[in-house]
């Protein structure tokens, strides 16, 4: 099944050269059965970028996915072409009476400020409560793993002497959650940030279940036991080189980063990346689409509450 998505949007044509289904509404409008609706708050810079990495993950699956794109407005994105913005985005307050089967939020480039001195915290904290009664599952993906960590869990993030960066290799913790239903008992996936979550301060939490976890870049995903938020704090729908030119990004502003691990050959920055994570992050997205949305939202979405 596709996945529908805005007439115009760059996407339908990066998607579709990778032989993916996308479908544009125009088209979708004439079918009859209903898609999950799905709501994507883009905090990254290059929302382009963005767009047609999580879409890409959403397309695996036989499920149809209808998917809205919201961003802050109290943030001015300045690394996307407002023409691209005006068209394909609305504000929280667009949406904010209709909803969802699913909510991704995505990670932000602002780890190492308080969660207070975001600029856009307060609209970032409306938009939490709000998903309380208007959607169904949330996936919460990086900083806003941390950031809804703390919101609704009071559990801290940690700044890390080093940043995280590379392809770690991690385990699952608990094989009997559906979220990692046909995981291997190790895989991989990447990491890219400066701060974390910590086992002890999650622990202590009885709404809280550590699903995987990494020896070398700690907690990797953390559910409520209801499913209803599910926190990843990676980036498993990262493309082959987007570590790579973060990489290259911050050695050009002089960050002295470090080699992203277990991504280039020999550690060598000047070979071709090896790719470890593909089939696990399709995976970790059709689960949450079918086991999280699709089996368990409500066919009336006004009975989401």
């Amino acid at each position: 099944m596709p996945i529908t998505i805005q007439d115009g949007l760059p996407a339908i044509k990066v998607l579709g050269r990778e032989n993916i289904f996308v479908m544009p509404a125009s088209r979708a409008s004439h079918q009859d059965i209903r898609p999950l609706k799905i709501l994507i708050l883009n905090l990254m810079p290059l929302k382009i970028v963005t767009e047609n990495q999580l879409l890409r993950m959403l397309s695996n699956t036989p499920l149809q996915c209808e998917v809205e794109l919201i961003l802050p407005i109290s943030h001015e994105s300045k690394n996307t072409p407002r023409e691209h913005l005006d068209i394909f985005y609305r504000s929280f307050e667009d949406i904010r009476n209709f909803k969802f089967d699913g909510l991704i939020i995505t990670g932000a480039p602002v780890e190492t400020l308080d969660f207070e001195k975001v600029d856009y915290w307060d609209e970032i904290s409306k938009i939490l409560d709000w998903a309380q009664t208007h959607v169904y599952s949330t996936l919460y993906i990086c900083w806003a793993a941390q950031a809804g960590l703390y919101y609704h869990y009071g559990i801290p993030k940690h700044p890390v002497e080093r940043k995280i960066s590379g392809v770690f290799r991690h385990s699952v913790v608990d094989a009997k959650v559906p979220l990692v239903r046909g995981f291997d008992d190790q895989f991989y996936a990447p990491h890219s940030r400066h701060t974390e979550v910590r086992r002890s301060d999650i622990e202590g939490v009885e709404d809280l279940l550590i699903v995987s976890e990494s020896k070398d870049s700690g907690i990797y995903i953390v559910i409520a036991k209801d499913g209803r938020r599910i926190f990843v704090t990676g980036h498993s729908e990262y493309d082959p080189l987007t570590l790579k030119e973060e990489y290259e990004r911050d050695l050009k502003r002089g960050d002295n980063p470090p080699i992203p691990r277990n991504y280039f050959p020999n550690d060598d920055p000047n070979g071709y990346p090896v790719i470890k994570w593909r089939s696990h992050a399709h995976l970790l997205f059709s689960n949450w689409l079918n086991y999280y949305v699709y089996q368990l939202t409500p066919y009336d979405l006004e009975k989401i509450g």
